[in-house]
């Protein structure tokens, strides 16, 4: 969350050359401006939109944490999508992090919700307060029903030291995803940028 297009860019296109490569900056992500709160299915009609708009006939759908999520609604029966440690599994909040959660929800009672930044977490610290409005949207958003449909050829690659998707996170989305391999690999939320040569000649071998 907060990424731009250039850090998939920088890992995977020298590796992908035989390929059309596509990468987008979300609304909100990078240079792309975002004029109100979203949710995940508003980013992949947003996303579906410019395919169209551009002509576009997509087959691959890659996306990294959120990515994942909007990938894997806009990735149909006949297409592949490849998922790096992707988010849609709720993980456990911690005692530490509920308890934010709570005096947050209290402070807004009062009027005080503008401190918002102090109760954040890494990823939403930064964000605007729209961006951080749809981040909260998104971040409670429960795709097992939608990895459990999704019929598409699907790649997992997961980082086992991942801390923002834990990796059984990983392994509870290979069970819903019928039709897919899952590839847990050495690093933390960030992986790929270490395995990213890996990752392309698995995609090459489809």
């Amino acid at each position: 969350w907060g990424a731009n297009k250039e850090l998939m860019k920088q890992s995977f296109c020298p590796f992908l050359k035989d390929f059309c490569q596509i990468y987008m900056d979300l609304a909100g992500f990078g240079n792309s401006s975002v004029e109100e709160i979203l949710n995940t299915q508003d980013y992949a009609n947003i996303t579906e939109l410019f395919l169209k708009q551009k002509k576009l006939d997509v087959c691959f759908f890659m996306g990294h944490s959120f990515g994942g999520k909007v990938s894997t609604l806009l990735a149909k029966e006949k297409d592949t999508l490849i998922l790096l440690s992707s988010a849609g599994i709720l993980a456990k909040k911690s005692l530490k992090v509920r308890f934010k959660i709570r005096i947050f929800k209290i402070l807004k009672l009062f009027g005080l919700g503008k401190f918002y930044r102090y109760f954040a977490s890494k990823d939403g610290v930064n964000l605007s307060p729209m961006m951080y409005e749809t981040f909260k949207k998104v971040v409670d958003e429960d795709f097992s029903e939608i990895f459990a449909k999704q019929k598409a050829k699907s790649l997992i690659f997961w980082g086992k030291s991942d801390e923002a998707t834990p990796l059984y996170c990983g392994e509870k989305m290979h069970e819903l995803l019928k039709n897919s391999t899952f590839y847990p690999l050495e690093g933390d939320h960030f992986f790929f940028l270490k395995h990213s040569a890996f990752i392309a000649q698995k995609i090459k071998e489809i």
